[in-house]
């Protein structure tokens, strides 16, 4: 059984180095345990889905960049997260007609990065 995701789960992208925050705005109406829940459509770069500190992907336009410039030795660039498609899986909850995340969910970078929930946000609400 999944866990309902929150504001402030842990999010981590496979090319970036540091986890970070998801953030949901309180627009659904359905608060557990403190937090905003979140959707599948929480997943909008910068509203949502922090950057991930710094990012190795060799397909992010500004890693190519800073690698052209220092003739291959950085390979390393600021992490500007590109996530167009929705949160899966989706599970039968619903909140605010849509479904809602869960600990298992799961979104991809433009970069080809694959963003993850690390931690939940909280551990008392279950969702089939």
């Amino acid at each position: 059984m999944a866990i309902q995701t929150t504001g402030l789960a842990l999010t981590r992208c496979s090319f970036g180095v540091a986890p970070m925050p998801l953030l949901t705005i309180p627009i659904h109406r359905d608060i557990t345990f403190i937090m905003p829940a979140a959707t599948i459509m929480d997943h909008m770069p910068f509203l949502n889905i922090l950057p991930f500190v710094l990012c190795s992907s060799k397909a992010n336009p500004m890693v190519i960049a800073i690698m052209a410039a220092t003739l291959g030795a950085v390979q390393v660039a600021p992490c500007i997260p590109m996530t167009f498609a929705p949160w899966i899986p989706s599970p039968t909850v619903l909140i605010d007609s849509l479904p809602a995340a869960n600990n298992n969910a799961k979104t991809m970078c433009l970069w080809g990065g694959c963003i993850q929930i690390l931690f939940p946000g909280q551990v008392t609400t279950f969702i089939p």
